[in-house]
């Protein structure tokens, strides 16, 4: 495996086989982006980064959503359009992520593009310039 695209320490929120549903707003935040609109903006996001976007779920049932995940306190901060919603921490409600293992099955999720060292989490103000280009 190329060590560019590669963890030397897997974070503690990765389960180590299958799945798990992990609190969003501690480890991470996220952007859950639906559908076709978010293979959209995951393609845009990992072309522009030449395949280093940080870490994207996808879920392989059902909406089919992707879940962009940036660094906590951090979804929050923007305006995101139709379609795109931020998962953090608040006092209003609690939301969940799925996340899969790195390897093995983990059916109904999958790494579109996995965390790396070099780019732990997807970029926030990126990720926000790609939805809001993809809804144009």
């Amino acid at each position: 495996m190329n060590p560019r695209f590669s963890l030397d320490r897997v974070p503690s929120w990765i389960p180590a086989s299958g799945h798990a549903l992990r609190h969003a707003g501690i480890h991470f935040d996220a952007v859950r982006v639906r559908g076709m609109l978010g293979e959209e903006v995951a393609y845009r996001l990992m072309e522009f980064t030449d395949f280093q976007a940080g870490p994207i779920v996808r879920e392989l049932a059902g909406e089919q959503n992707l879940y962009f995940l940036v660094p906590p306190r951090t979804a929050a901060g923007f305006a995101w359009p139709a379609g795109a919603r931020a998962l953090s921490r608040d006092a209003r409600s609690a939301a969940f992520v799925g996340i899969p293992a790195l390897d093995g099955l983990t059916w109904p999720l999958d790494w579109r593009s996995r965390p790396t060292d070099e780019v732990p989490f997807v970029e926030p103000d990126l990720l926000h310039e790609m939805v809001e280009h993809a809804v144009r």
